[in-house]
């Protein structure tokens, strides 16, 4: 039966009540996993030009040394949380782990060390998002995985990028002002794969909380060789604090959107495109500007980190919680 009559069949007792009905949209827009989701959206999208913001303040090495007092909380919050059990080797896991997060901090000193001395955050942020292209190409190798049709789109569209990005066209494909940007994405590259071989055998949260560890000891090995400057500025700590803080809540935040019935196919993408926040923000609030053919690479760039995060899953296979960025952050 159809019509009117059947609908006042099926509504429930707070509509024949006279109660407002909720409606039906609301628990799939506010769903969980979706704020989470977001949540790690934003906060990398800040991290991400925070190292801007500080400037030449603190060098590339200090940076990442002082940034490490931010992830402090976040690790105590992983550290408190209910983690899965282990599914292989609990010393392996924790060994690839604390290996790829010493590469994420080689990856983020450089990085830091780019914009501090004048990099252009709208250029540098989009391009070192591609990190992606390097855990997917060593897990073809390595792994003997297989790219789906659209990372291989990505991958080409990431190739077009990195070349419109090289603004410096007289020194060829490969300048040195390219090769020294592109470090940051093969060593986030490195340390996501070591991160994916680390949650095959403990959870992503223990497999998280292993790989922040590793940047509290390369914290005071930096120290140890640099000393601080003898002042900074209370704003430049406030700064450098937030920061780490931000890159670690983005990894948390990843977490609990999988762990939240997340979809791995959704969230991968939707997190990496960070730099959705950083571009304007280098745009609007740091002064920045780009060219036509920056902004045509900034376009590619953030069209082929989606791709290239859009991994195929196995039907028979339960969604697991991978690891989140540390991009990797990173």
């Amino acid at each position: 039966m159809t019509g009117r009559g059947s609908i006042n069949k099926i509504r429930p007792d707070c509509a024949i009540r006279g109660e407002k009905r909720p409606r039906e949209w609301g628990p799939r827009l506010l769903a969980r996993w979706v704020r989470w989701s977001v949540l790690a959206l934003l906060s990398w999208g800040v991290w991400a030009v925070m190292a801007k913001l500080i400037g030449d303040a603190l060098s590339g090495p200090h940076n990442q040394a002082l940034s490490t007092l931010g992830i402090l909380p976040v690790m105590l919050a992983l550290g408190v949380a209910k983690k899965s059990s282990t599914t292989g080797s609990r010393r392996q896991g924790i060994a690839w782990a604390l290996v790829g997060g010493a590469l994420a901090c080689a990856g983020n000193v450089i990085y830091y060390g780019i914009l501090s001395r004048g990099g252009k955050a709208a250029m540098i942020v989009p391009l070192t998002a591609l990190y992606p292209l390097v855990t997917i190409l060593l897990a073809m190798l390595l792994l003997k995985e297989r790219l789906n049709w659209i990372q291989t789109g990505g991958l080409l569209l990431s190739l077009i990028a990195i070349y419109l990005f090289n603004v410096q066209g007289e020194e060829g494909f490969f300048s040195k002002s390219l090769i020294y940007a592109l470090a940051p994405i093969v060593l986030w590259g490195l340390a996501g794969l070591l991160q994916k071989v680390s949650t095959n055998h403990i959870s992503g949260e223990l497999s998280t909380l292993w790989f922040l560890a590793a940047f509290i000891p390369a914290a005071f090995l930096i120290l140890a060789k640099e000393p601080l400057p003898a002042r900074i500025a209370p704003t430049v700590w406030l700064l450098v604090i937030a920061q780490g803080f931000f890159l670690a809540l983005g990894n948390l935040a990843v977490l609990a959107a999988f762990a939240n019935q997340g979809k791995a196919s959704i969230i991968a993408p939707l997190t990496a495109l960070y730099p959705l926040v950083s571009v304007p923000v280098a745009i609007l609030f740091l002064g920045e500007t780009v060219s036509a053919r920056e902004g045509s690479g900034i376009f590619l760039a953030l069209v082929s980190v989606a791709a290239l995060c859009c991994e195929t899953q196995p039907r028979a296979q339960a969604q697991t919680s991978p690891a989140a960025k540390t991009d990797a952050i990173a």
